[in-house]
């Protein structure tokens, strides 16, 4: 079976229920790629804003790691010529933190590394990571799709969404849509709820 264009998989807004007083619902998704093993070693964040079940806008920035050795460039292509003149997390937090400000979720697939990588590089920042609470669709994916794995390429496969895996835009725009489509057949938000 072909992939559908990343929007194919339509929006559930009557699953969404807005938060008590506010324009509408809004999710973020988000993919960080990192240079190193370090949780503060983010080398690219794509997010993607979904309001009242559909996506409406979403951010993507190449990121100066905090060290000059970049060990993963096999899986995300970066190296350190490519990171080196690119602005550091700081620099970058306030269109971050403007872009998560009403959220009252943070996706990901395997959110507990993109949560992890959040909040070490807040740390080492000293900033204050957002509050809304993480919820994953790998853990959704186990409950509700019945796959030998659920990596974020098989559940895309599963479901024909296009990726260009391990490019934070597009790895954090499939998230988006992965909730979407497991929220459309019950899965709730509890369900997929990292603790």
């Amino acid at each position: 079976m072909a992939p559908t264009p990343c929007g194919a998989v339509p929006p559930c807004p009557s699953l969404l229920e807005p938060a008590s007083g506010s324009d509408g619902d809004i999710v973020v998704a988000l993919d960080f790629e990192t240079a190193d093993r370090w949780p503060d070693s983010a080398c690219a964040l794509g997010l993607t804003k979904l309001k009242d079940g559909a996506v409406v806008d979403s951010l993507y920035k190449v990121i100066r790691p905090p060290r000059s050795r970049v060990c993963f460039t096999e899986i995300h292509g970066f190296t350190w010529d490519m990171l080196k003149d690119e602005p550091c997390f700081a620099e970058l937090w306030p269109q971050f933190s403007a872009f998560m400000a009403d959220a009252r979720l943070l996706v990901a697939h395997n959110a507990s590394f993109d949560r992890r990588v959040l909040y070490g590089c807040c740390e080492a920042f000293r900033l204050t990571p957002p509050s809304a609470p993480f919820v994953c669709t790998v853990k959704g994916a186990r409950r509700g799709l019945n796959l030998p794995h659920n990596r974020l390429n098989d559940v895309c496969a599963h479901l024909g969404i296009e990726l260009e895996h391990h490019n934070a835009a597009s790895d954090a725009h499939a998230a988006a849509l992965i909730y979407l489509h497991l929220r459309s057949i019950g899965l709730s938000d509890a369900d997929m709820m990292l603790k």
